[in-house]
């Protein structure tokens, strides 16, 4: 979202390494980042998360466990502190509804005919899939990028460790211990460098018995 909409403040948060959900917190409650709670930090990661794939005042109020008005509020609050994001949110669903999809960052497309649906129910999922597919479907394709590079890798430098599983953004190894070290500076450089974006890419590496242990 902060390469797409362009927005200042999340690109800023991104690139000077701040924690991006107490950077927002901190812009919609008007305080400084020191002084953000958890309670306020957990807020702010909600409504990132929630608000920009257009989740509805009340649906935010469920999830927050807080009133309606309240989560009104905060969505308001969080369009007037991000006006980038609700300015990409709505050229998102007009561009959709004028040709009939969306792409992503590499031109893979999602066609949405329910946009122009009498039904209401189906309308709304179809903009809001309009905001989410560009976003969701780009880093579903900077990991298969990143996929195919690191199984490059492993081949032309003779890896005997193996990529064994993709979950969402995260991918697995069955590594040999003494090929650990050597596996983490590769694929950390790949990942990070499959594709330049306006925020960097960070990946963190963890090594376990198990996927559990790894985190």
């Amino acid at each position: 979202m902060a390469h797409l909409c362009g927005d200042e403040h999340l690109r800023k948060a991104f690139n000077t390494g701040e924690d991006v959900h107490r950077a927002t917190a901190a812009k919609i409650f008007g305080i400084p980042t020191t002084e953000v709670t958890d309670a306020q930090r957990r807020l702010a990661k909600t409504a990132n998360f929630g608000i920009m794939y257009g989740i509805s005042g009340f649906g935010l109020a469920q999830r927050l466990g807080i009133g309606r008005s309240e989560a009104q509020q905060l969505i308001k609050d969080y369009f007037a502190t991000f006006p980038a994001i609700a300015d990409f949110m709505e050229k998102a669903k007009r561009e959709a509804v004028e040709k009939g999809y969306v792409e992503t960052i590499f031109g893979r497309r999602r066609y949405l005919p329910e946009l122009t649906s009498r039904n209401a129910s189906a309308r709304g999922m179809a903009e809001r899939n309009a905001i989410n597919a560009p976003i969701q479907g780009s880093s579903a394709d900077i990991i298969k990028l990143a996929m195919i590079k690191v199984d490059e890798i492993l081949r032309t430098e003779g890896f005997k460790s193996k990529m064994i599983l993709q979950i969402h953004d995260e991918l697995l190894f069955d590594a040999y211990p003494d090929e650990v070290e050597a596996l983490q500076a590769k694929v950390k450089e790949a990942m990070e460098n499959i594709v330049q974006l306006s925020v960097p890419l960070e990946v963190e590496c963890g090594v376990g018995v198990n996927w559990f242990e790894a985190h």
